[in-house]
Parts: C-alpha cells; sequence; structure tokens
C-alpha cells in the first residue's frame, strides 16, 4: 500500500484557488522531490497536508497509510505520522527547547498508545540525537528558535524529526538560506532518516540541496498541478533550462 496517496486534490486561500488537481503517491522507503516556479502551489501542498486552517480543501483526497489526512486535526495528523519542516521555523520564546521537545514527543507517544519517556531516557536520547547535528546543550536551553541563526533554527528542526520519528516527512525548502556547511549538516540528518518504512517529500527550487538528498523521484510542479515526473537527472535539466517549458503544460 502506498504511504502517501493524493488523489484529485483542490485547494483555495480566500478564493484564491492554488491546488488543481494534484495526484500523488509516495511509497514506503522513497524520497520525492517538487520542484517548480515560485506560485506553483508547492508550500500549498505542505500546509493543506499539516492541516494549517487557512486553507480550504474543495475537492480530492489525501491518505497517509490509508488513513483520510483531511479529516483528522493538524496534531491527529501529527501522531499519525506526518512531520513538516517549515521553509521559516519561528521563534517561540518563553518555551524552553527541551520542554517543547518531550511535551511533543510524549503527546504523540499517548496519542499512539505508548508510556511517556521517563525523563533520564529523554535526556539521553535528546543528547545523542543533538551531538549529531551539532547542536549545543546552550541552544537546548534557550526558548524554541530563540536567538537562532538561519541554520541552527533548520537543524533544530531536523532534531525534532529525528526525536519523533515520523512516517513521512515534508520539508518545505529546507535549503532555503543555508550556507553550504549548515545544508551539509542538514541533509545528513535527513539521510540518517531515510528507512524502508518511512517517506519524504523534499520541496525545492534549487538543484544543490539534491546533491545531498539524493531523490528517487522528481516531480516538476506549475499552477496547482504535478505536470512532470521523472528521475534526479531531471532536477538537473531544471537547473540548466529553468521552469519555461512548463507554462503551457498546466494550462
Amino acid at each position: 500500500m502506498a504511504l502517501l496517496e493524493i488523489k484529485n486534490l483542490h485547494a483555495q486561500i480566500e478564493d484564491n484557488q492554488i491546488l488543481r488537481g494534484l495526484d500523488l503517491v509516495v511509497n514506503p522507503g522513497e524520497v520525492h522531490a517538487i520542484m517548480g516556479p515560485n506560485g506553483s502551489g508547492k508550500s500549498t501542498l505542505s500546509y493543506v497536508l499539516a492541516g494549517k486552517p487557512d486553507y480550504e480543501v474543495t475537492a480530492g483526497e489525501a491518505l497517509l497509510d490509508g488513513q483520510n489526512l483531511l479529516e483528522m486535526d493538524p496534531d491527529a495528523r501529527a501522531a499519525a505520522g506526518l512531520f513538516l519542516a517549515f521553509q521559516y521555523p519561528i521563534e517561540i520564546p518563553g518555551v524552553a527547547t527541551m520542554t517543547f521537545l518531550r511535551t511533543a514527543i510524549n503527546a504523540q507517544r499517548k496519542a499512539r498508545g505508548e508510556a511517556e519517556l521517563s525523563t533520564p531516557d529523554f535526556l539521553r536520547l535528546v543528547k545523542e540525537k543533538a551531538g549529531d547535528l551539532g547542536i549545543t546543550q546552550d541552544m537546548l536551553r534557550r526558548g524554541v528558535n530563540v536567538g537562532f541563526s538561519g541554520g541552527e533554527k533548520k537543524r533544530n528542526e531536523i532534531l525534532q524529526m529525528t526525536l519523533l520519528q515520523p512516517k513521512l516527512c515534508i520539508l518545505d525548502e529546507t535549503d532555503s538560506g543555508l550556507d553550504i556547511d549548515a545544508l551539509k549538516v542538514v541533509s545528513e540528518g535527513v539521510n540518517a532518516l531515510r528507512a524502508p518504512d518511512r517517506g519524504m517529500v523534499v520541496i525545492t527550487h534549487y538543484q544543490r540541496l539534491l546533491n545531498h538528498i539524493v531523490p528517487d523521484v522528481v516531480h516538476v510542479m506549475n499552477k496547482g498541478r504535478i505536470v512532470r515526473s521523472g528521475g534526479k537527472e531531471l532536477a538537473l535539466e531544471l537547473e540548466a533550462s529553468g521552469y519555461a517549458g512548463y507554462s503551457q503544460d498546466a494550462a
């Protein structure tokens, strides 16, 4: 069974139709990259799947492991195994990073009928995973993303993803604003999560991210639909020729 199956998805915001009959299938173990020009609907797709309330789905369905995501509240989608890494992670002053992480993990465990992690187990797990991502104890003591650089915010999101162990990871332009060193650290963290039972959707403008997170399938999105799919070489073609040739495909 497909891990993620999207059929004929239409969505709008404030009567502005953005997704116009999008179809996508992601099987367990696959990494899919979605590329396309600004305004093609890439980020809207991620928001609709995660349950951002401003977006209205007007037709179609989105199934995660056979469950209808569109009928679930955002927290239920997360507990079902969906994780969205934002393009611009926000700061949450007054909420300690460690408190945030522990609350998120235990809320998901509780929703799945699992026991909460003990304090020693939680601390041991965070210390191990944070070290792999170059996240210092000082960063963990701060408020969520408070005073973090762009690269630190992205690494903190990958830490959250690593701890939560989702079934489906959606990375919305996670390379945005990263220098080459930060890009490498973030990509290594993502690659460490590749697994036979986990799928990933990587949304990006640039082929450079796909040098580090090599996709199984690349999709071109334009005007709210996927207009072409291919192997990793398609990303190189797009880098060379741009998106101008796809405008008529989505007309």
